[in-house]
């Protein structure tokens, strides 16, 4: 079972080290249904609920996962890091441009009903990966009293790649396509 958490995410340590939470964004056709169906997955209902938006902050695994009717399409529409300190946040920007990563730096910015300082990178294939850190919660998605378009995420910037299309079977694709070594 999936456990939420409403404690500071600094209270969680591996080996020493603070982890940082995975952030996953889905964009969904129909968020009624998907919120029932990741509440189930889960175990546990949305630490935010919006009537175009749904987020779950899970402990096990320590995820922040959300769900919208914001993309341009239904699926995998980021993923991302969520920082717990500013500390933490530069560093991995620091982490990111050392390696020559094409860092977007947004600074402070209001999206997803939140207060967030953030950079985005992009991977070869195009997908977006936001680094983050929450700073406070806004009324509205973007934070402006001029709601954005439910068509049109204010969150990931555009992919310049298209990302390739991946078939998905209702059989197990291992009975098919995998073959077992001895």
């Amino acid at each position: 079972m999936v456990k939420k958490t409403k404690r500071p995410s600094s209270a969680i340590s591996v080996k020493g080290k603070e982890m940082k939470r995975f952030h996953v964004h889905v964009s969904v056709e129909d968020l009624a249904a998907s919120t029932r169906f990741y509440s189930a997955l889960f175990g546990a209902q949305p630490a935010v609920e919006k009537s175009d938006y749904a987020k779950w902050m899970l402990d096990d695994p320590r995820v922040n996962f959300a769900i919208s009717k914001r993309g341009s399409k239904v699926g995998l529409n980021h993923l991302g890091f969520q920082a717990d300190t500013p500390e933490e946040l530069a560093g991995m920007q620091r982490q990111h441009a050392t390696a020559e990563l094409a860092v977007l730096d947004e600074g402070a910015t209001q999206c997803c009903y939140a207060k967030s300082e953030k950079h985005w990178v992009t991977d070869p294939q195009g997908l977006p990966w936001e680094i983050y850190r929450t700073m406070g919660e806004v009324e509205t998605y973007n934070g402006s009293k001029d709601a954005a378009p439910a068509g049109g995420a204010c969150c990931a910037p555009e992919a310049k790649v298209a990302m390739p299309a991946v078939a998905v079977k209702a059989a197990s694709s291992c009975s098919t396509s995998c073959s077992t070594s001895a």
